[in-house]
């Protein structure tokens, strides 16, 4: 094999193709029919998804970081590619440590672009190895979000089409509402 192409790796067509890994970060408090969406779609595109659920110190969730990761493996039950799990510090170092080459972020509003657009150009100064997809969301799941979803639930209100029946029934139960 030349220097060239093993600096490049092996053009031998019997070598197995890398896996693509990507992580989806996020609060996930709760995961949402949106959140859903994009984890379903994103495993068009990659062959493992780490749902990455990050632990936030200046926050007050309202699910412990266990009841979250629990409520995203009951939305996506028997889906063998994606992997949840905790995490805190940098999502660079996170994303570095289980083999990501992707970040998954979702758009569900122009006021969300500013932010992210930020947060990629800080993840690639500090992995240039990383690059950042941004899906939107499918056009049922693009008013949805955690907070607006904790809001409804904390009065009572209607959760289906916003979240798993799961989700709504940890929700009903934290709220006392069901």
């Amino acid at each position: 094999m030349s220097s060239e192409a093993r600096d490049r790796g092996s053009d031998r067509d019997d070598d197995p193709p890398k896996t693509r890994i990507a992580v989806y970060a996020g609060s996930f408090d709760p995961v949402t029919k949106g959140h859903e969406d994009v984890m379903r779609r994103s495993l068009e595109f990659v062959d493992r998804l780490v749902v990455a659920v990050a632990i936030n110190s200046t926050k007050q969730p309202l699910f412990d970081v266990e009841e979250r990761m629990a409520l995203i493996r009951d939305t996506a039950p028997g889906e063998s590619r994606i992997e949840v799990r905790s995490f805190t510090g940098l999502l660079v170092d996170f994303a570095s440590d289980v083999g990501a080459r992707l970040i998954i972020r979702g758009l569900r509003a122009v006021s969300d672009f500013e932010y992210e657009f930020q947060m990629a150009l800080m993840n690639r100064h500090l992995s240039g190895r990383l690059e950042t997809v941004f899906m939107s969301p499918s056009l049922d799941t693009t008013y949805i979000s955690s907070s607006i979803v904790r809001e409804v639930a904390r009065f009572g209100g209607n959760l289906s089409g916003l979240v798993h029946p799961r989700v709504a029934e940890a929700l009903r139960a934290k709220f006392g509402t069901g």
